[in-house]
C-alpha cells in the first residue's frame, strides 16, 4: 500500500492502522508541511512529489503497489481563497498526475482523502452523501474535481475507489505515536490544546449569533484514529469487490458548538483558556453534522474513540509529546 502525504496528520495515523492490521505500506512525502519523524523507521520512505511520473512508477516496481491511499494536498480554506491556483496544482493538477501513474501502473484500488467542503453551506443537517455538492471555496473545488476524476477514470480503467468525505477530523494517537504536528493550525481543538498548554494567549470564538443552542457554530469532530481504521476497513471493501467504487461520509453524526469543545480542552487542562469574542467567517455554516450512515452500512465501522473528552485528552497528550519533541529539537 502506497500512502501519499504519509508523514501528515491524517496520513501517518492511516500509515499506523495499516501497520496495525498487518498491511506492508510506503509512504510518499514532500515533507512540504509533513514531517520525517511522523513515518515509522521500519516503513520505506520516499521523499519526492506525487506528481514526479518516473518516481512513482519505481516505487509501484519496487514495492509492488497494489493500492494507493491519497492524503497528499494542501488542506487550510482561508488559503485556497488567497491563493485559489496553489490549491487546484497541489489537490487537483497533481491528483490527475497521480491518477495517470495509478493506471499507466494497472494499481487497481485507489482511496480519497475528501472533505465536507464540497457540500458547501447544506439546507439540510445531518447531511447524507447526496446532499448537493455546492462548494463555496477553492478547496471544495479543487476536492470535488478530484472526486469527478476517480468517478470518470473508474469508468474508463480497471480501477475502484473510495471517496471518503471527511468532517472536522481531531485527536491522536492514542498510543503517542502520532499526531497533529503542523505550526500555525487552523483547527479548533488543536488551537484550543496549544491555548491551554501556553503556546496561544487565546482562542477566538468567530460568531456568536449562530441558530445553535448556544450561538456558536456546531461541528461533526472524529477522532483521527477512527479516521485511520475507517481507511483500511475500505481498503478490504475495495479488493473484496473490485467491481464497486464507494463514496462515503466520515464523521459522527452528533456535532458540538464552539464553546462546548472549549470547555472540554478546560476539563482535560484543569485550566482556563482565554476567549475572544470575534466576528463570523464568511461562508462558516451554522451547524455541519454528519449521516455516516452509509458508513456504519457498508463497513465494519465501529469507532472506539466518538467522545469529545477523549478526543481531546488525545490531542491534549499529543500537544505535550510535541512540546518535549521542539525542546529536545524535532527528529530528523
Amino acid at each position: 500500500m502506497l500512502v501519499t502525504g504519509g508523514a501528515g496528520y491524517i496520513g501517518s495515523h492511516a500509515v499506523l492502522a495499516l501497520q496495525d492490521a498487518g498491511w506492508p505500506v510506503a509512504v510518499i512525502d514532500d515533507l512540504s508541511t509533513g514531517f520525517r519523524f511522523a513515518v515509522p523507521e521500519e516503513v520505506a520512505f520516499y521523499e519526492g512529489d506525487i506528481a514526479d511520473a518516473g518516481l512513482l512508477a519505481r516505487i509501484f516496481a519496487e514495492q509492488g503497489t497494489q493500492a494507493v491511499m491519497h492524503f497528499a494536498g494542501s488542506v487550510v480554506v482561508p488559503e485556497s481563497v488567497e491563493n485559489p491556483l496553489k490549491y487546484y496544482h497541489n489537490n487537483t493538477a497533481k491528483s490527475r498526475a497521480l491518477l495517470e501513474a495509478v493506471v499507466t501502473a494497472g494499481v487497481p484500488h485507489f482511496l480519497f482523502s475528501s472533505t465536507a467542503a464540497t457540500y458547501g453551506l447544506p439546507e439540510v443537517s445531518p447531511v447524507t452523501e447526496d446532499t448537493p455538492q455546492r462548494p463555496i471555496n477553492p478547496y471544495g473545488w479543487s476536492k470535488l474535481m478530484t472526486e469527478r476524476m476517480l468517478v470518470d477514470t473508474a469508468a474508463a480503467h480497471p480501477l475502484n475507489y473510495c471517496a471518503l468525505r471527511y468532517f472536522n477530523v481531531a485527536g491522536a494517537d492514542p498510543q503517542g505515536r502520532s499526531g497533529q504536528s503542523t505550526a500555525g493550525a487552523t483547527h479548533l481543538i488543536k488551537v484550543a490544546v496549544e491555548a491551554a498548554l501556553g503556546k496561544r494567549e487565546n482562542v477566538s470564538v468567530f460568531g456568536t449569533d449562530y441558530a445553535t443552542p448556544d450561538g456558536t457554530g456546531v461541528r461533526d469532530y472524529i477522532h483521527v484514529s477512527d479516521l485511520a481504521a475507517a481507511h483500511v476497513l475500505a481498503l478490504e471493501a475495495l479488493i473484496a469487490e473490485p467491481w464497486r467504487s464507494l463514496t462515503m461520509n466520515c464523521g459522527y453524526g452528533r456535532g458540538f458548538s464552539v464553546l462546548e469543545v472549549l470547555d472540554a480542552v478546560e476539563r482535560a487542562a484543569d485550566r482556563k483558556i482565554e476567549r475572544v469574542m470575534a466576528p463570523r467567517r464568511a461562508g462558516d455554516p451554522d451547524a455541519l453534522v454528519s449521516d455516516p450512515a452509509l458508513l456504519k452500512a457498508t463497513l465494519p465501522w465501529r469507532p472506539e474513540h466518538a467522545d469529545l473528552d477523549r478526543i481531546v485528552a488525545h490531542a491534549l497528550a499529543w500537544e505535550r509529546e510535541l512540546s518535549e519533541l521542539d525542546l529536545a529539537g524535532r527528529r530528523a
